[in-house]
């Protein structure tokens, strides 16, 4: 703080040089207004198809609805984000509502990474159990997401208990979580005392264990997919799980994982009084984080065939009735590998391409 004037924080000269530069007002904003474009239009899609599209519901059905809620959660925010960012870094919204947004950016991530997890070993416990009770595992289903909902509701309050905004002498801005404010430089750890223990225990707890769980339930499933050599439709069962696979880890390593050990890294030096040299990263990895609104989607899409027919169905404007009379129609008739069509008894055919 300014000994001067204690109403202003005085930043190192990294953090001053990131704050100015068109990372932070360029490049920043511009990926939030992606997270915005995308991820709005297609998580909203995504809720809306399994609501009110998807008529058998299922436990994946159930994690996949949960996790674009989430993602639409914080997505709904983003436009702050992009008007603060673009004002040079500057928050003329208040305390309160950096608050709100501070606490939907750490929902989000940490209740992606747990929807993300049920639904990985859900996928292993599809091929385990392959004749385990539907309308059983729905309750189960639904029973963890309202513990997972409360379980981000409360690790989320602590947030709120310490303020989030910082006005800067140089530059002259006020900061939304981006700089902690430390009374006193010779012993800075009281200053940060509980985002340090908040952003430790989320990283170990709430990120390190569904990461374990999530590899886990991976190599189970490949094992267990590895073991139905004789079934048919093995292969085309583990090239979905590969496809899943990937995309959930493409997810962590861009999203989840730089921010969850910058954020480590970032508190710890804090704590210890040593200035941040990569700052600039640190803001960087956080940005990336929103990506997974956008990433989701794909695990939608890959995870569920009957996601896929509905969005495309939607995207063509047909009905539910509509969709089930051409389901009918073409279950009464006898595919041609031939001529890559449908064929009726009378010989008419119908192409399968839309």
């Amino acid at each position: 703080m300014d000994p001067k004037n204690s109403g202003e924080i005085i930043v190192d000269k990294a953090t001053s040089d990131t704050l100015k530069s068109s990372l932070t007002t360029v490049f920043i904003p511009i990926t939030y207004i992606i997270v915005f474009a995308v991820g709005l239009p297609a998580n909203g899609m995504a809720i809306w198809v399994f609501l009110f599209r998807t008529k058998k519901k299922h436990p994946s059905s159930i994690y996949m609805a949960n996790l674009a809620l989430a993602d639409l959660l914080f997505v709904i925010w983003t436009p702050l984000k992009i008007s603060y960012h673009f004002n040079g870094n500057n928050w003329t919204y208040g305390e309160p509502l950096c608050k709100v947004l501070v606490s939907f950016f750490y929902g989000n991530m940490y209740c992606s990474v747990l929807f993300i997890t049920c639904l990985s070993v859900q996928r292993y416990w599809v091929v385990a159990h392959p004749l385990s009770q539907q309308r059983k595992n729905n309750k189960v289903a639904i029973g963890i997401c309202v513990a997972v909902w409360a379980f981000i509701w409360l690790t989320t309050t602590p947030l709120y208990l310490y303020d989030h905004t910082a006005k800067l002498k140089d530059p002259n801005i006020t900061t939304c979580h981006d700089v902690s404010i430390i009374k006193d430089p010779l012993d800075p750890f009281p200053s940060i005392q509980l985002p340090y223990y908040y952003f430790i225990f989320m990283g170990m707890v709430v990120f390190l264990v569904p990461c374990i769980i999530i590899i886990v339930a991976y190599v189970l499933l490949l094992k267990a997919l590895g073991n139905s050599m004789d079934d048919s439709s093995a292969g085309k069962n583990r090239q979905k799980a590969v496809v899943l696979i990937v995309t959930v880890l493409v997810t962590f390593i861009v999203c989840f994982i730089p921010s969850n050990i910058m954020l480590v890294v970032h508190y710890s030096l804090l704590k210890d009084g040593v200035i941040n040299n990569g700052y600039g990263f640190y803001i960087s990895t956080l940005c990336l984080a929103s990506l997974n609104s956008c990433l989701d989607p794909f695990i939608y899409y890959f995870v569920s065939e009957d996601f896929r027919d509905h969005v495309k169905n939607t995207l063509l404007c047909r009905s539910s009735r509509t969709v089930e009379r051409m389901r009918v129609s073409f279950s009464s008739m006898k595919y041609s590998r031939k001529s890559k069509s449908y064929m009726s008894d009378s010989g008419n055919t119908q192409s399968s391409s839309c």
